[in-house]
């Protein structure tokens, strides 16, 4: 994966935005210490997280364009495996 795409990765998710927000609080804390982060600042519309040395993680959410499902963007610099890991567990939108 290019370094463009570790750093900035998105889905499409079939939960609400506070749901994912919610989701999200608990997946980074339960990690084991090397790779847990802990909320720091949060709003409606994303949660930012701080881990191992300051690095930070960025969940934003949005209505997905046309009202079907949550878009979910994940921003980080070093826990890019860790934003796929969150994204993954996701449930996708159904295609049709």
């Amino acid at each position: 994966m290019p370094p463009s795409q570790r750093t900035l990765q998105e889905c499409l998710t079939s939960l609400a935005p506070a749901e994912v927000l919610a989701r999200a609080k608990g997946f980074f804390a339960r990690r084991s210490t090397l790779y847990a982060a802990f909320l720091d600042r949060e709003g409606p519309t994303f949660a930012s997280f701080r881990g191992q040395g300051g690095e930070e993680i960025v969940i934003g959410v949005a209505p997905a364009d046309g009202g079907a499902g949550t878009r979910v963007t994940g921003s980080t610099y070093l826990f890019d495996m860790q934003v796929a890991r969150f994204l993954s567990t996701l449930p996708s939108v159904a295609q049709s």
